[in-house]
């Protein structure tokens, strides 16, 4: 059997049975796919169609397209991010950005939402306690730079979720938003990155 081989720049990136796969030209990126599929198709193995695509990615998708008169880049989800092709503000070079993917944000706040409701008659400290490891531990992974507005809006909906769970627990509840924000305050993280870009760890 034939195999890929390309003389240009290629770029792996491998978790579990995920893969993402970067190509300098497209037309390697065509024989790469064609080949792939025949391979695994002699162990009885196909791709997942609907999570394999082509696409135009990379630092000169944007002013590509632009010239074809195209739409921005398309994205892709890959570990719980969705990727951009974006530009700094100050000086408009490339970088890729990183956002949590909508659908799990939606899915991890309607759990915290559930599991509130549930701990309402439990004592503050002890819900509160709770939410502070839960928020901490989903900023341990999401927390990249390009990240961090949409996790300002995590936090903002968590916050939401805990005062409405509170005013829940009885028709007398006098849990304003003033006194929510202490308590968010204390117990629910703040965003920040914790995950800087390698040239600003390595300068560390």
């Amino acid at each position: 059997m034939a195999t890929a081989r390309s003389q240009r720049d290629v770029i792996v990136v491998r978790y579990a049975d995920d893969s993402i796969v970067g190509f300098e030209y497209p037309e390697d990126a065509q024989a790469f796919l064609g080949m792939l599929r025949v391979r695994l198709g002699q162990f009885g193995l196909a791709l997942n169609e609907a999570k394999t695509r082509i696409l135009e990615f990379g630092r000169y998708a944007i002013e590509r397209r632009a010239r074809r008169g195209q739409r921005r880049p398309e994205t892709f989800d890959f570990l719980g991010f969705t990727h951009i092709c974006g530009q700094r503000r100050k000086n408009r070079t490339f970088i890729v950005r990183r956002v949590t993917v909508a659908k799990r944000m939606t899915r991890s706040l309607k759990a915290i939402r559930t599991s509130l409701l549930r701990r309402r008659h439990e004592p503050i400290r002890s819900t509160g306690l709770w939410l502070k490891s839960v928020v901490q531990g989903y900023l341990n992974y999401y927390a990249v730079p390009e990240n961090i507005k949409r996790l300002g809006m995590f936090r903002a909906e968590v916050c939401r979720a805990w005062l409405f769970a509170l005013r829940r627990r009885s028709q007398r509840s006098r849990m304003t938003w003033e006194r929510m924000k202490k308590l968010a305050e204390r117990y629910v993280p703040k965003v920040r990155p914790l995950h800087p870009y390698p040239h600003r760890r390595f300068a560390s």
